[in-house]
């Protein structure tokens, strides 16, 4: 498909230097700039096409997160034959995982892109995850699903995936000790509540119990990461049980 259209030379000098960006960050020629610059487009500019329609990256977003899960899927199910379902979905979900994501697109510098009527410095950190997701989709709708995943080996499979290291690291203690309680038949309790102290910002406090003993606290400015910081705590608490059950 995309290889039959000629790539069309930039028609400005702002274009011409977003152009040669491109093809240094891609490492291959872009076609249709137009979707390269939407994949930089925050919701907070409100641009519509004529027929109303948004312009920002979020679209993109989407469809690059699709094929990022469909070149990494592959290319588990050809790695590890002996892998179960859920053994690969586990792993996929390791390799594309939010955090994972976001020290991609800070590695590829992609926030210097973006065009946001909100400070670069107040938006959220899920902002270089998001972008690289876009840019992905960008990729695949100009170049094609060749182009596409070869960008993806590049800067994601061929540089940090290794299935070995993969295969032990633990995504979410919270999910791992609730599991391991269920598998050992033990009760367990996240218990969990507002604590702000001396500091005006909000942040909630998490105690975990098993079997009525308390185990581990956890103290975060969110519910999730107090719960992920106690049960990590509890992990290594327990770590010793954990491994040999």
């Amino acid at each position: 498909m995309s290889f039959l259209r000629r790539i069309v030379k930039p028609q400005s000098k702002k274009d011409e230097e977003f152009y040669y960006q491109l093809k240094e960050l891609l490492n291959f020629k872009p076609i249709t700039l137009s979707l390269y610059k939407k994949a930089f487009i925050h919701r907070s500019l409100k641009k519509v096409d004529t027929k109303g329609n948004p312009i920002n990256y979020e679209r993109l977003e989407f469809l690059g997160d699709a094929m990022l899960g469909a070149v990494i899927a592959s290319y588990l199910f050809k790695k590890i034959p002996q892998g179960s379902e859920g053994d690969l979905t586990q792993m996929r979900s390791k390799i594309v995982s939010r955090e994972h994501l976001n020290e991609l697109g800070k590695e590829l510098n992609l926030l210097q892109y973006v065009k946001s009527n909100v400070l670069k410095e107040h938006i959220g950190n899920n902002i270089y995850g998001n972008i690289f997701e876009a840019l992905v989709g960008a990729i695949y709708l100009d170049r094609g699903y060749n182009y596409c995943k070869q960008f993806i080996y590049d800067n994601l499979i061929k540089p940090y995936v290794d299935i070995e290291r993969l295969e032990g690291k633990i995504t979410s203690y919270k999910g791992l000790i609730i599991e391991w309680c269920q598998k050992k038949k033990r009760t367990y309790q996240f218990e969990t509540y507002e604590d702000t102290g001396n500091q005006n910002k909000k942040h909630f406090s998490v105690k975990i119990s098993i079997d009525g003993q308390q185990i581990a606290k956890g103290r975060a400015t969110s519910k999730k990461k107090a719960e992920e910081m106690a049960a990590k705590r509890t992990y290594y608490a327990l770590q010793n049980q954990i491994e040999n059950s």
